[in-house]
């Protein structure tokens, strides 16, 4: 019941991720060919900028000022460390595309290799830093190294104003070099289970680590477990849960595989405080996608949903340059041409003037 309640939510919030997607890549197209389009730029798209979230979120933390160039990015960033408030690294195994990838990858795994092909445990300890290492690098540049106004500066500069379109661009137009990276981590996610969450997302340790403030637990009553270890055979973390009474690991997603496989009835499950509330799969789904209503509501309200960057900057940045007929080496910058145009259109109105209004 768990498995089905959890990937209920996450097929739900991938397909959201579609569509914010292909709104994006239309939103974009648009724009490269030469067009205005008709409809707004989806917000949402800015979940996939984690570097702007951070820089974000140290000038809203010295300034109290939420930037206006990649609101929802923060918005969003902080939504998803609430909800580790509520549910550990519940975000990664309910709510992240990447999170269900990689359970896909590992079900392949288990097809292709009847024995769960295993590293020994010093060498996972030590993959297992590695994404510490990369978050502490990004915390470390952004929020020791960089001043005030040098984030301010990197805000409202272009390269992060088109943040959002080079994110695109990474995958729209990808280097050999992408591809043999990404074709690597999808192959090392099969041979070694869920290889690109438990060893280098930095996304995912930062929840881990808000994740031990968690309101929200695994807890074993010892009374009713009968040590079958079945828990612990299907727990992506790789986690020893019968040792413990309640599970602490920054590697716990809530994920629920330790409850639904549990024979007992009443041996296993998540709870809010110690215990004192037992939180079903359904209940913990409901809580998650209010969270982000709610947020994403909230930011809506008070204007810091959607960003001021105008569409005719975006046709700055996006359109092609266009060739001038009989001179195939002469290029107009697509912002000096629209100047053009609209110098034309205000001289043609001028001229289509009754002559008392030109007097």
């Amino acid at each position: 019941m768990a498995i089905t309640c959890r990937r209920f939510v996450q097929f739900g919030f991938l397909l959201l991720v579609i569509f914010i997607g292909l709104k994006f890549c239309l939103f974009v197209a648009s724009f490269e060919a030469g067009v205005i389009p008709d409809f707004e730029r989806p917000p949402g798209v800015e979940a996939f900028l984690p570097i702007s979230a951070l820089v974000s979120l140290k000038y809203f933390i010295f300034t109290g000022v939420i930037n206006n160039i990649h609101p929802s990015a923060l918005v969003l960033f902080l939504i998803i460390c609430f909800t580790a408030l509520i549910s550990k690294k519940g975000f990664c195994s309910w709510v992240c595309p990447f999170g269900l990838l990689s359970e896909y990858l590992g079900k392949l795994h288990f097809r292709l290799f009847k024995n769960r092909l295993g590293i020994p445990k010093w060498i996972d300890y030590l993959l297992r830093t590695l994404k510490y290492f990369l978050l502490g690098f990004f915390l470390y540049t952004i929020f020791l190294k960089m001043p005030v106004k040098s984030i301010e500066q990197f805000i409202y500069s272009p390269y992060n104003r088109f943040s959002d379109v080079k994110m695109l661009e990474l995958f729209t137009g990808m280097s050999m070099t992408t591809v043999v990276a990404l074709l690597v981590l999808l192959a090392l996610s099969v041979f070694i289970r869920t290889f690109w969450c438990r060893y280098l997302c930095p996304y995912g340790a930062l929840l881990g680590i808000v994740g031990l403030l968690s309101m929200g637990t695994i807890k074993r009553d010892s009374k009713h477990c009968t040590d079958c270890g079945r828990c612990e055979k299907k727990c992506p973390g790789q986690i020893e849960i019968r040792q413990k009474d309640e599970i602490h690991s920054p590697e716990c997603s809530a994920c629920l595989s330790c409850v639904d496989n549990c024979p007992e009835e009443n041996a296993i499950g998540f709870s809010l405080f110690s215990g004192k509330v037992k939180v079903s799969p359904q209940v913990l789904a409901v809580v998650l996608i209010v969270i982000f209503i709610v947020g994403v509501s909230m930011a809506k309200i008070s204007g810091h949903w959607r960003n001021d960057i105008t569409k005719q900057d975006y046709l700055g940045r996006l359109a092609q340059p266009v060739r001038l007929p009989g001179n195939i080496n002469a290029d107009i910058d697509p912002e000096k041409l629209m100047r053009m145009m609209q110098l034309i259109k205000a001289q043609r109105a001028t001229l289509n003037k009754p002559p008392e209004e030109k007097q």
